[in-house]
């Protein structure tokens, strides 16, 4: 689905980590009880839907490092 069917421009929100300077940014949307994801440089774009556990899940696991790859190896 696109990223602007789904929330209006004023809803995404960037991670506080994240520097914009690199363009490997990613866009979030509360769309409570779901939260959307989008790339930064293609705001027209796709965005990805997830339940709000499965979004917290993984923010858990990159907090705690589980996806670095030297964790998998």
């Amino acid at each position: 689905m696109k990223a602007t069917d789904l929330a209006p421009e004023g809803t995404w929100f960037k991670s506080s980590y994240s520097s914009g300077s690199e363009g490997n940014c990613l866009e979030a949307a509360d769309l409570a009880p779901e939260v959307a994801i989008r790339d930064s440089k293609d705001k027209q774009g796709p965005a990805l839907v997830f339940p709000r556990s499965s979004w917290a899940a993984f923010v858990t696991g990159v907090r705690a490092s589980k996806f670095d790859a030297d964790a998998r190896a």
